[in-house]
């Protein structure tokens, strides 16, 4: 098992009609299969579950996991987020019960009346040397930092 660390931050865009992100966040096998979705931060909040049509605009995460998903998925979907910085933390995490070789964290958003961006952050797990890295999205996304160590 790994727990698993990771800040994103959400950029102030200076534009007319301003809408938070969908962002879904989730780890990829060697062969691009989904392994296990961290987060999924949409808008919960809308009435009749309104909210989970838009889930659709996060277009790689809805092809491999999002169509077939029960949601709300517990302890993963929340709100979207404000502009800031937002951390997230998974213990615990079976990794297929995290097997040694080579993964992909991969960050995804989608903001109505804006961008898309996808951001893939590769990664090699042994199951006992810790990882951490730190990338800059362009757009939709600023700075996300990502960590894994065997868990305690």
């Amino acid at each position: 098992p790994a727990d698993l660390s990771l800040t994103i931050q959400i950029p102030r865009l200076q534009v007319a009609e301003y809408h938070r992100p969908y962002v879904a966040v989730w780890i990829e096998t060697p062969s691009r299969k989904p392994l296990k979705s961290l987060a999924v931060w949409y808008d919960t909040e809308m009435k009749d579950q309104k909210g989970e049509k838009w889930l659709k605009d996060l277009r790689q995460w809805w092809r491999k996991e999002g169509r077939s998903a029960d949601l709300p998925i517990d302890g993963v979907s929340s709100p979207t987020k404000p502009v800031g910085t937002h951390d997230l933390e998974v213990t615990g995490v079976e990794i297929p019960a995290i097997a040694e070789g080579e993964y992909t964290l991969i960050v995804e958003a989608s903001r109505e009346v804006g961008g898309r961006e996808l951001i893939k952050i590769p990664f090699a797990w042994d199951g006992k040397t810790a990882v951490s890295t730190t990338v800059s999205g362009k757009s939709e996304l600023g700075t996300i930092t990502f960590a894994a160590k065997a868990a305690q």
